[in-house]
């Protein structure tokens, strides 16, 4: 028997290491007679347990032919318990942040189980979301150009994309609103009294929405039937806004001297004052409509939401932040 040799360098040859062999001899042969014993125990198990063996057999025979049908029932869909809370996705135009948190809080109490999510910001940003196949339930547009871009019983000049993703017969217009002109909190209130001050040296800077965002196409309208549009695009007046709540944040940090907002977001801001509402017949009437979205997942549960969202306790909270409550004609 050969032990781990070691080299002898002024011989130049190897000799067996004995005296390491003798070290490690104790372990092997404990580890060999562990190996040895457990090996007899195994055979004597076999031999003794046949029956043991054919029922594992038929067992492992038994589940190869369940396995399909347990492959089958995992891509079934797991049914809901009767108390699961179900997720109603609204997109809803920034300037019903408010007004919608409100009437969310008084309908959960009737509808505990109903989780409602909203997506908050421009009414063609929501829009195109909604065209490229984002999750939603109900649209509110804050402009029934955004709406009609989507639906296809609307004026094919305005959808000239064909969409249809409206679900027939549930389009009606939710609440309307107005156009005002706003300043910070501490500005002087006698250094701008209406519109027709933006052109004026009182005013270097002016902001309103984007063309894409409806409060920036009415507010455009305003300043274009006033005459005073091309003034202000000359003499680069106007900041551009993303949406209604950033046009009231420029207002409200005195980034800008003034700003066209409607008239919900102005009261809900206190530190912006309204130094006037625009002249009537200077713009389009601002109405919302709101609508269920085709291929929606809960069009029971959105359909009751949108019930409450017509019923007299949602309309007492729009009232409240200066909404106005259109006639249901459609």
């Amino acid at each position: 028997m050969h032990g781990t040799p070691f080299f002898l360098p002024e011989n130049n040859f190897y000799v067996p290491d004995r005296n390491r062999y003798n070290l490690y001899r104790p372990i092997i042969a404990t580890v060999l007679q562990k190996q040895i014993r457990a090996s007899i125990i195994s055979l004597l198990i076999l031999s003794c347990n046949r029956e043991a063996i054919n029922m594992i057999a038929s067992k492992t025979f038994k589940f190869s032919i369940l396995l399909p049908l347990l492959l089958i029932l995992s891509f079934l869909p797991i049914p809901k318990p009767a108390n699961a809370e179900t997720e109603l996705i609204v997109f809803a135009a920034a300037s019903m942040t408010e007004s919608m948190n409100m009437i969310t809080d008084v309908y959960k109490r009737s509808a505990p189980d109903v989780k409602i999510l909203f997506n908050f910001d421009s009414s063609g940003t929501l829009k195109t979301q909604i065209e490229q196949g984002a999750d939603c339930d109900i649209f509110i547009s804050a402009g029934q150009k955004q709406m009609d871009q989507i639906d296809i019983s609307a004026d094919p000049s305005v959808n000239t994309k064909k969409l249809d993703l409206i679900m027939p017969a549930t389009r009606f217009n939710i609440v309307s609103n107005k156009v005002v002109l706003i300043i910070p909190k501490n500005g002087d209130p006698d250094s701008i009294r209406g519109f027709q001050d933006i052109i004026t040296e009182k005013v270097s800077l002016i902001s309103i929405g984007n063309s894409d965002v409806p409060a920036g196409q009415y507010a455009g309208e305003v300043l274009k039937n006033l005459g005073i549009w091309d003034k202000l695009t000359a003499t680069n007046k106007i900041s551009y806004a993303s949406n209604v709540k950033e046009v009231l944040s420029q207002v409200s940090t005195g980034a800008v001297d003034c700003g066209i907002v409607y008239s919900t977001d102005a009261a809900t801001s206190e530190a912006v004052k309204v130094i006037a509402e625009a002249p009537k017949g200077s713009h389009r009437p601002i109405i919302y409509p709101a609508a269920l979205i085709k291929g929606t997942k809960n069009e029971k549960t959105a359909s009751e939401f949108v019930k409450f969202l017509k019923g007299p306790e949602s309309a007492g909270i729009f009232k409240n932040v200066g909404f106005s409550i259109p006639r249901q004609d459609k």
